[in-house]
């Protein structure tokens, strides 16, 4: 009995002690997540869907913050995770077609190369990566390349979002003065 009173105590005093333990602190580059069509799991419980989900980007959002970026922060001609922290995921939840190249449904990796005047994006088989530190290019589907788009404003902080056109959607990419958008048909 004593035992098994000892025992109790321990594994009490441990829980305690577990759930007194710090968080880790919030992180500078959040995760964000888009999906096609936007807004899908809330239009979803609202009953309000027109059309099935059709693809979602899970990315972290680091922020300008007065750094020069693209030829700065990120290097020129270097594979980048596309956003911070972990690599950016994308899943399709049916195939698509990109740059006239089906992507089978699934979770791939999105990765790109910047370039001042293009990016090279980079669809990898890869997943659950951290930053671009062990991309394997043996492990790409797809490398398209996109022309950057210049804008007036600055974009602060990264963002991806899907947009609709006729044949599907883009995916827009914007941070700082630059803007390139990902053509998906489906």
């Amino acid at each position: 009995m004593r035992l098994l009173l000892t025992l109790s105590i321990l594994c009490f005093s441990l829980f305690d002690t577990a759930a007194q333990g710090t968080l880790p602190p919030l992180d500078k580059s959040p995760m964000d997540m888009s999906y096609y069509p936007y807004n899908f799991p809330l239009l979803k419980i609202q009953g309000k869907t027109t059309e099935p989900a059709i693809a979602r980007v899970i990315y972290s959002r680091p922020q300008k913050n007065g750094r020069a970026t693209f030829g700065g922060l990120i290097e020129y001609g270097k594979v980048w995770r596309l956003g911070a922290n972990e690599a950016t995921e994308i899943e399709f939840y049916k195939d698509v077609k990109i740059n006239n190249s089906k992507v089978k449904k699934g979770r791939y990796t999105l990765y790109c190369i910047p370039a001042a005047d293009k990016w090279t994006m980079i669809i990898n088989k890869e997943t659950d990566a951290w930053g671009s530190f062990g991309y394997d290019p043996k492990k790409d589907l797809l490398r398209v390349d996109i022309p950057v788009q210049k804008q007036n404003e600055i974009t602060e902080e990264f963002v991806m979002a899907f947009e609709k056109t006729a044949t599907g959607a883009m995916l827009i990419i914007a941070w700082d003065d630059v803007k390139l958008t990902l053509p998906l048909s489906f």
